[in-house]
């Protein structure tokens, strides 16, 4: 727990511009800026490099609201997700924010799977998410064009939701407690003056391509894919991060004589995951208008920066994502997928490391800076969790 409350005092706000800065202005760190502000006495900024909020990782993935059922109990993923997810359906106006608590299928077609549904059925016991298991049998009568057959895993919470305009409502609740947004703006570097305390920051205004200064507090560092490239620009080189990626590529339904969404399926359905979930596997999703798609796939991108990362989809991925997505759905062709977008995660850990163990969400105030919390990591189910997370930073400096 951070000990900041003197920093909140009048003598104090007098040598800062702001009480906290929040670098990155997905949904996590909109949601974030929005809960410090409510507090009395804080003055927020927002920064966020791009021309507009939730442009980046919010606005590639897959929308969905994940019930949490995956995560280690005591694993922030789980915590997040869950309370996340309660967040949204509680207090979150779907005439507002649109979104459908529409359910999802986890489906396995061998002994091996149908053991891994059974272990994720305990798991989610033991996080009291709810589930329950469906029969081969019963998964055939009820969706008779998807293949489940060793059975499914139904989990009820499981939901789809317009990222953007979670997004949005969590900046209404920012400008409407007078928080300050500054889009175009990047972040050249960070300096802690611990005599102060203070930290200043070198930003460009990306429009007209002029720096300016501003001090602050506290910093929140959630740029997402640049959260390591932020987090390097304050902390001695020996506590470096290295930066990891992962595209993924989604593909839209297109076939020739189109099927109703809803003679295929009312469900999301998910295949089993990759060892420690650093993927959920290319599924089948819908939006809210009830448009097919599939994905994401998972290709790991060997890039040093964020800067280099290419967004477009290959068509050479076409026919593997197509031999996946016929596990659980038969009559599917090549032909009738479409590249459709693509997102890319950013990682913790490396292709070879997230093989090996599970990787949480890192959000720490970092030793030796005081008020400097570093979000690196908040990848999937980020959007789910971006309430509770908001919550957490928030309660860290009480």
């Amino acid at each position: 727990m951070l000990q900041l409350a003197r920093r909140f005092c009048l003598s104090s706000r007098l040598n800062a511009d702001f009480s906290h800065v929040v670098i990155g202005g997905g949904v996590v760190g909109t949601a974030i800026a929005a809960e410090l502000q409510k507090v009395p006495g804080n003055s927020v900024t927002l920064l966020e490099q791009h021309d507009m909020l939730g442009f980046e990782t919010t606005s590639r993935n897959s929308e969905v609201i994940h019930a949490g059922l995956y995560y280690p109990p005591d694993s922030l993923k789980a915590k997040f997700c869950i309370r996340g997810k309660e967040l949204i359906y509680n207090k979150v106006d779907p005439h507002i924010v649109p979104y459908s608590q529409c359910g999802k299928w986890v489906v396995a077609q061998n002994e091996e799977e149908q053991a891994y549904i059974e272990k994720l059925h305990k798991n989610a016991d033991a996080l009291g998410v709810p589930v329950s298991l469906v029969s081969a049998k019963q998964a055939a009568s009820q969706f008779p064009m998807i293949s489940a057959k060793a059975g499914a895993l139904e989990s009820p919470t499981t939901g789809i939701i317009l990222a953007h305009d979670l997004t949005l409502f969590f900046h209404t609740q920012f400008e409407n407690e007078e928080g300050t947004v500054a889009i175009n703006t990047k972040v050249d570097d960070i300096e802690f003056e611990s005599s102060v305390p203070q930290y200043r920051l070198l930003c460009t205004e990306k429009g007209l391509g002029e720096q300016f200064e501003i001090t602050a507090d506290n910093i929140v560092n959630l740029a997402g894919l640049y959260a390591q490239e932020i987090a390097n620009k304050l902390l001695p080189k020996e506590r470096h991060f290295k930066s990891y990626f992962a595209k993924g590529s989604y593909y839209s339904y297109a076939p020739e004589n189109p099927i109703p969404t809803s003679k295929i399926t009312s469900k999301l359905i998910y295949p089993c995951p990759n060892p420690n979930a650093s993927s959920l596997g290319t599924h089948l999703t819908f939006d809210l208008g009830g448009q097919l798609r599939f994905g994401p796939d998972l290709e790991w991108v060997d890039v040093e920066s964020a800067d280099d990362l290419d967004y477009n989809v290959s068509e050479e991925r076409l026919a593997d994502a197509a031999k996946s997505i016929a596990t659980y759905f038969p009559s599917i062709t090549v032909d009738q997928l479409q590249s459709s977008y693509s997102g890319v995660r950013p990682k913790l850990l490396s292709q070879a490391d997230n093989k090996k163990q599970f990787a949480d969400f890192y959000i720490k105030e970092e030793d030796g800076f005081p008020g400097f919390v570093n979000l690196v990591g908040i990848e999937s189910p980020g959007l789910t969790s971006s309430w509770a997370i908001a919550e957490h930073v928030a309660g860290l400096y009480k």
